[in-house]
């Protein structure tokens, strides 16, 4: 394994990868990022366009002491939100699956960095359908109230008992994943019904592979 499982958590309740490319040698998921604020904030900053570049225009003529120097903080705003829309708008993450090098590859990309996860087929011990607790907004924002609540999630799970985050959301469109997947890689999947149990599929884990402890 190449790479950490811990860059590719997430703090969102829902991600929504969708199938990007599939042909006989290889699947590949995608997720772009926050597409909603990012085009919220870049059509703020085009409004906000038509009062910033005259206010601009004066500062240039007459600088800050004239009637649009206490108007300085437009085009800041503009700035700002356009760098926000960059931002959000250059989030992606993929998954590709490739068997002829037998390899799972995680990609995740921003404006800042790309941070990669490879791994083996040999190195899975199965897929699981469960449940991740996510902190609510408010939590995230620092209020006391820390509260949190289960959603949907699709995880690997390792042979060496650690698990990587593929994707949540709902579970019926997540079951569908699981099973896509589960036949790409031929690994068995599982389904946690809660922290001391859980059901197998009736797909069967190879008999080569052994289950890590719980």
């Amino acid at each position: 394994m190449e790479g950490h499982p811990s860059h590719f958590e997430a703090i969102g309740s829902r991600l929504g990868f969708r199938v990007a490319r599939e042909d006989q040698g290889q699947i590949v998921l995608a997720w772009r990022g926050a597409r909603f604020p990012a085009f919220l904030c870049l059509g703020i900053a085009v409004a906000l366009s038509f009062i910033s570049v005259p206010i601009v225009e004066a500062l240039r003529q007459r600088g800050f002491v004239g009637p649009a120097g206490s108007l300085w903080y437009f085009p800041l705003m503009n700035l700002i939100l356009l760098g926000i829309a960059g931002f959000l708008l250059s989030m992606k993450r993929t998954v590709t699956l490739d068997k002829s090098f037998k390899t799972v590859t995680l990609k995740r990309r921003n404006l800042f960095r790309v941070v990669h996860l490879k791994i083996g087929f040999d190195e899975i011990f199965s897929l699981r359908l469960g449940s991740d607790e996510v902190y609510s907004g408010f939590a995230v924002g620092g209020s006391t109230a820390a509260q949190t609540y289960p959603v949907p999630s699709l995880r690997l799970v390792l042979k060496n008992n650690k698990t990587v985050l593929l994707d949540r959301g709902g579970m019926k469109r997540l079951e569908g994943l699981a099973q896509r997947l589960g036949e790409w890689l031929d690994k068995p999947c599982e389904r946690k019904l809660s922290d001391h149990s859980s059901i197998m599929s009736s797909r069967k884990a190879p008999d080569a592979a052994v289950r890590p402890p719980s």
